[in-house]
């Protein structure tokens, strides 16, 4: 079993201040050119607040998407400790809520969902659209945040630990393999050992703008995960732009964060992703695009859970990563994929952002 990755509890601390805590879990079918991102939410769980509830998405590349509330925080549950938690609809079952054996959890949740870092399992249903979900499947994580084997790291570095910088935002598993079943609407998959992923990010503020890049199923190379990203947050009384770039590698790390390299980026409104960061000796060029015009997807914001980002889980990616020795060079990696996550979030986005960090 992998090591645990920081900020794997969940941090709520029973105050009552506005507080929000959000995982994204994708699962991705390479065979089926198919991907599916499970995004939960509890926003202000103290409860009675305009904003007290939770959430639950999920997108299913552009075929479709999928949003149910739970409006009732007494029905969530989740540990500080470790990644486990869940969200339960309506049910007759009086106990508190918690992590139910997966017969027991189809018996008796007829709306809701549980995961943990090796189980996920939950169904959904929208009435307006008719759309339902349902599914189950095991997790073998296999990497986190770091060299496979060692302490894992906190994505944000050391001071993550305090709520100078917020929002929080932690890669949980940047490659595990999934196993299982997931049906979406009269649509039933199976699948063995694919890729899945896991973050998360929490706090009591919220990032003006950002940009997002993800994927973990490239041609090819089976062992190879990227996830970079960047905004413009609040720190303490000041507004700051950060990016990073992370890529885990046949059991290699590779962490390009603005203590230890420099992160240049050029993001479009939308259609165009494009990253350039450099440490030591080390540089990686990324380059997202997509001809798809993606799905808004709602995120918790200061006035609640709107529609805050647009998403494809089908763009296309170029990554190359180089290693420099003196004047030369080589390649140690070239990757393609049309299954890579891009978003856009927050504003404004009138125009190109170009910026170093």
């Amino acid at each position: 079993m992998p090591q645990l990755v920081p900020h794997s509890g969940y941090h709520w601390n029973g105050l009552s201040r506005r507080f929000f805590e959000g995982w994204y879990f994708r699962l991705t079918l390479p065979e089926e050119r198919e991907t599916f991102a499970f995004m939960y939410s509890i926003e202000d769980p103290v409860g009675g607040t305009p904003y007290s509830g939770g959430a639950a998405q999920i997108l299913a590349a552009e075929t479709g998407y999928l949003c149910r509330t739970f409006p009732d925080v007494n029905g969530f549950w989740a540990d500080s400790r470790r990644l486990a938690l869940g969200h339960w609809g309506k049910t007759e079952l009086s106990s508190p809520p918690g992590y139910l054996e997966p017969s027991i959890f189809d018996r008796h949740i007829p709306e809701g969902y549980q995961v943990t870092d090796t189980w996920h399992q939950g169904t959904l249903f929208d009435p307006g659209t008719g759309q339902r979900c349902r599914w189950q499947y095991e997790v073998e994580p296999v990497d986190g945040w770091g060299n496979r084997g060692m302490p894992q790291q906190a994505t944000a570095g050391w001071l993550s630990f305090l709520p100078i910088f917020e929002p929080g935002w932690q890669i949980l598993m940047a490659q595990g393999w999934a196993t299982g079943w997931l049906e979406w609407g009269n649509r039933r998959y199976e699948f063995t050992r694919v890729p899945t992923y896991a973050e998360k990010n929490w706090g009591g503020a919220f990032p003006q703008k950002w940009f997002w890049i993800q994927c973990n199923s490239f041609d090819g190379e089976p062992e190879l995960s990227l996830t970079a990203g960047g905004g413009r947050r609040q720190v303490l009384t000041w507004m700051e732009s950060v990016a990073m770039v992370g890529i885990h590698y046949r059991g290699q790390f590779y962490e390009f964060v603005p203590w230890n390299a420099q992160v240049e980026w050029e993001i479009a409104p939308w259609g165009l992703w494009k990253m350039r960061a450099k440490r030591d000796r080390f540089v990686v060029e990324l380059t997202g695009t997509t001809d798809r015009s993606g799905l808004p997807i709602r995120a918790p914001m200061p006035h609640g859970l709107d529609y805050a980002c647009r998403d494809t889980v089908s763009g296309e990616l170029s990554l190359h990563l180089q290693e420099f020795d003196g004047h030369s060079s080589k390649t140690i990696l070239k990757a393609m994929t049309s299954l890579c996550g891009l978003e856009v979030g927050g504003s404004p986005w009138n125009e190109t952002w170009r910026s170093v960090a």
